[in-house]
């Protein structure tokens, strides 16, 4: 049995990936998302990735999960607790010393000038539920460095979300050809949240890392 310790996007909340946990559980496996301290200004990325792992019931056989903005902290969880495999989400590359707020401009981000970015596939009542429960981010996550010099020696794949209006598909293809050049990245249709608009398939997806 695998456990999956996840780390949500920015602004998210744990809840968002539930259909996710539930859909591992029926696969005989664990999963685990707690909400980030992305609120508290005393806390940086580091203190996020400590949250994941303090979440853990064990660090054994653990496929650590980044979603979104969640890619700058599920790589220093991964390291930290020598993860048996890094997924990433359609999620933020971070490169050592970057701060997140710099990334955008880095990695040549334009925005798809399309209204519905995040919950266009997503069940209404779902998505309303998501967006009661939005939270705000912290000044200092934005413009704090991201600390490690290098990605964590395990295994790391990406999962790009071929309909996703807010990190695109051909905008997400060269930051992993950039910045994960090893990695081919496995295609899922569907939108930036695709926890809550695909999970079984995204579910499957993830349960492929833990063989």
């Amino acid at each position: 049995m695998t456990t999956f310790a996840i780390a949500h996007g920015g602004g998210d909340v744990g809840w968002s990936w539930h259909l996710v946990a539930t859909a591992l559980q029926a696969k005989g496996h664990t999963a685990v998302a707690p909400d980030l301290p992305i609120e508290d200004e005393s806390k940086d990325l580091t203190d996020w990735a400590q949250a994941l792992t303090d979440a853990l019931p064990s660090t054994e056989d653990v496929v650590v999960v980044g979603h979104s903005f969640g890619g700058f902290v599920a790589p220093l969880a991964a390291a930290s607790i020598n993860a048996k495999a890094l997924v990433y989400v359609t999620a933020m590359l971070p490169a050592p010393g970057e701060t997140p707020g710099d990334w955008w401009e880095n990695t040549g981000y334009t925005d798809s000038g399309l209204e519905d970015k995040f919950f266009h596939d997503v069940p209404p009542d779902l998505a309303a539920e998501a967006q009661k429960r939005e939270r705000g981010m912290s000044e200092n996550s934005m413009a704090k460095p991201w600390p490690s010099d290098a990605m964590p020696n395990v295994p790391t794949h990406f999962i790009l979300c071929t309909e996703d209006r807010f990190f695109t598909p051909d905008f997400m293809r060269k930051v992993v050809e950039t910045r994960l050049p090893a990695v081919e990245p496995a295609e899922l249709a569907a939108g930036h949240c695709a926890s809550l608009s695909k999970p079984q398939e995204l579910a499957d997806l993830l349960a492929n890392y833990a063989r």
